[in-house]
């Protein structure tokens, strides 16, 4: 008996030393700081660090799906180097950014990483995949499975039926609007932000659903503004119901593959196997870069526009005021008054596209806090960075001008049709 429970001992050694040996660095990093919380909210930033990288890596953790890329990426040629006003360096270090990626006119002009990340890794999104979600309802708009965003969502979701979502129509999901009651305290372990991801479904029923039909409305629908990360789990519910097909191979068919993403991606599932639409699409920055591209030349792949006529318009501009000081929402998009408009996820995950200047910046990383509501001056400072950016395009264009220089540039056809 002491003999078999020595060669058991032995042999959990030697596999855990053969483990350690083949393992690469993130999943080092990610044994070495593995949460005891399943909430993410509550792990500390040496966990937030290892995890964020590899969050698709150990499926007790988290389940996902992969979204599968193309053979042609979307080139990314190298420009002239931005010249920012800005210590770049102290910049990442005070947003603790995993990645920094600048394209203008088609071209990186600057490219940052930090935490010991890389072009070649993927960082989770949390809510930038929001972003993606409402597009795929723009596609599935335009391949004729949605008739309108003016159809009530129970239409799409027929478990919401008899709850205060019955009469809510699509665009009020979108725009966050519904006017049923959500708390998104992410310093609040009761709030339903913190809750709904643990939820015991009802039998048979998504386990989003499950937990939304329990809410009560607080105000008529298309009234009142309030941010909820659940709602945009339910527009995702919608877009497979109403697709019949699982978002992660929407998402690939109709943007991943034909824009030409370079590497695949991962969506990590729920509890009743659905792709939590509001957050948790892991991929490299570069990537989420060109969805960006792909947003601002006008939702068009591989020659083929994804997306109804006018609707990346409708979509990115203010169609709801919020509580946040200068910002507006679109269609899940974060609206700026210069026409500008963004992606946003807790911890300092973003897209900022600007459709004048042709710009769109990439960033992941992990800040100290959720988001700025929790402390820190972290989202003020990166708002600043965008507009230094914005200050120094200007600048090189007036001194093309007043140089008598031409500023147009050949840019693919993705980049000038829209």
């Amino acid at each position: 008996m002491k003999r078999w429970f020595v060669s058991i001992i032995i042999l959990i050694v030697l596999a855990c030393g053969a483990f350690w040996a083949l393992a690469d660095k993130d999943m080092r990093r990610l044994v070495l700081n593995l949460p005891t919380d399943t909430n993410v909210l509550f792990w500390s930033t040496e966990q937030r660090d290892a995890v964020f990288r590899a969050m698709d890596r150990l499926p007790f953790l988290s389940k996902s799906r992969v979204i599968p890329a193309g053979d042609d990426p979307y080139p990314l040629p190298e420009g002239a180097p931005l010249e920012l006003d800005t210590d770049v360096d102290a910049f990442m270090e005070n947003q603790r950014a995993a990645a920094l990626v600048i394209v203008h006119d088609g071209e990186i002009r600057l490219e940052r990483y930090g935490l010991d990340f890389g072009p070649e890794g993927r960082w989770t999104s949390f809510s930038v995949a929001k972003s993606f979600t409402s597009t795929l309802v723009g596609a599935a708009i335009k391949d004729g499975y949605i008739k309108s965003i003016e159809d009530k969502v129970s239409d799409y979701i027929p478990d919401l039926r008899g709850s205060a979502y019955d009469n809510v129509t699509i665009r009020q999901l979108l725009t966050m609007t519904s006017g049923v009651r959500w708390n998104e305290d992410y310093s609040d372990p009761q709030s339903d932000v913190a809750l709904f991801n643990a939820h015991e479904p009802d039998p048979g029923v998504d386990a989003t659903v499950s937990y939304m039909r329990q809410l009560e409305a607080e105000a008529p629908p298309g009234t009142k503004w309030v941010y909820k990360t659940g709602e945009t789990n339910l527009i995702g519910v919608l877009v497979s119901s109403a697709t019949g097909k699982r978002l992660s191979d929407y998402l690939s068919e109709k943007v991943w593959k034909p824009f030409g993403m370079e590497q695949e991606a991962s969506w990590i599932l729920g509890s009743t196997g659905h792709e939590i639409s509001g957050c948790c699409i892991q991929a490299s920055t570069r990537d989420f870069a060109r969805l960006g591209l792909f947003i601002l030349g006008g939702g068009l792949a591989d020659g083929e526009k994804v997306l109804p006529e006018g609707w990346i318009e409708e979509a990115t501009g203010n169609r709801a005021d919020t509580t946040r000081q200068g910002y507006g929402y679109g269609y899940q998009w974060w609206t700026l008054d210069d026409g500008a408009y963004m992606a946003r996820g807790i911890f300092g995950q973003g897209i900022f596209i600007d459709p004048e200047r042709r710009l769109v910046i990439a960033s992941n990383g992990n800040w100290p806090q959720a988001s700025g509501r929790r402390g820190g001056n972290q989202d003020e400072e990166r708002l600043a960075f965008y507009r230094n950016v914005q200050l120094v395009i200007d600048r090189e264009q007036s001194t093309y001008q007043s140089s008598g220089l031409s500023t147009d540039i050949t840019r693919s056809p993705e980049l000038t049709e829209n």
